[in-house]
């Protein structure tokens, strides 16, 4: 089975959701128990799959952005162009559809579609459930393309090894400015859709870059083109340099941990907080 549909945190089906009882605290501290709980069983589930990839010789990316930025297109030219050289492999998370998985599936490569429902981003026990269809030792590099969102991806470790962000010339070159949290786990930014930029001239790639870099951020800034397959070329010798340097980590038994930005989490845990105050008596 190459589809997956999960409920966020619980790996379990949506067509059979958890029952949770109600709380007995006044104050909602059970709840907030509940989620802490959530959040560290998550990172220890990235850990079992960190061990996975390491294991297995491979570069695992979490590749993130709002939607429409260019994931799966910039995806299917990186195949095109790498795809002699290494064997890559994607999961794919998004609320619904198989539409993203299926276009890479069209390029020859394995793909795993994880649809999360209503969760706005992708968790370790997801990702897990993916890597079970995976065949972990004919994989060099496994994209996983997080659900469209500029927050939540960056606040929760899948085991990956390095974080990507694309901003596309068609959102504005503030984005890192608004959106700090997923800008300041990138290991790597993408401006996407740069072919663009000879009709859209209020977006600055040098300010986009200076939001970055106000964020205290030292990532490198590369620009990309992928539809019209140019500029890809330094994204395509990062990704060399990535994955010979994750067989150096791999031969020396070492391994990388992504930048999570916690204070993401902390937004997501209030936000969860609410609904869950239905199942706790309030005086």
């Amino acid at each position: 089975m190459r589809h997956l549909r999960l409920q966020h945190h619980t790996g379990q089906p949506t067509s059979a959701p958890a029952q949770r009882p109600p709380g007995k605290t006044p104050d909602g501290r059970e709840a907030i128990t509940v989620l802490k709980g959530l959040l560290s069983e998550n990172d220890r589930q990235a850990e079992h799959n960190r061990t996975h990839f390491d294991r297995h010789g491979v570069l695992a990316i979490n590749l993130m952005s709002s939607p429409g930025s260019g994931k799966t297109a910039l995806l299917e030219a990186t195949i095109e162009a790498l795809g002699n050289e290494l064997r890559i492999a994607v999961v794919e998370g998004d609320l619904e559809t198989e539409n993203d998985a299926e276009r890479i599936r069209a390029k020859g490569v394995p793909a795993i579609q994880i649809a999360t429902g209503t969760a706005c981003h992708l968790d370790a026990h997801m990702v897990h459930d993916a890597l079970h269809q995976l065949d972990l030792d004919n994989i060099d590099i496994l994209f996983i393309e997080n659900v469209g969102n500029l927050v939540c991806p960056a606040s929760f470790d899948l085991g990956h090894h390095r974080n990507v962000t694309l901003l596309s010339v068609t959102e504005g070159d503030d984005k890192p400015a608004k959106y700090p949290v997923m800008f300041r786990a990138a290991d790597l930014m993408l401006i996407s859709k740069t072919d663009l930029l000879a009709v859209l001239d209020d977006f600055d790639p040098a300010a986009a870059e200076r939001h970055l870099r106000n964020l205290a951020s030292r990532a490198p800034v590369l620009q990309v083109a992928a539809r019209k397959q140019r500029a890809i070329d330094p994204w395509l010798d990062w990704l060399r340099m990535e994955v010979a340097a994750q067989r150096e980590r791999v031969a020396h038994d070492e391994t990388l941990r992504p930048a999570v930005q916690l204070d993401g989490q902390h937004l997501h845990v209030g936000a969860k907080l609410r609904p869950l105050h239905n199942f706790v008596r309030l005086p």
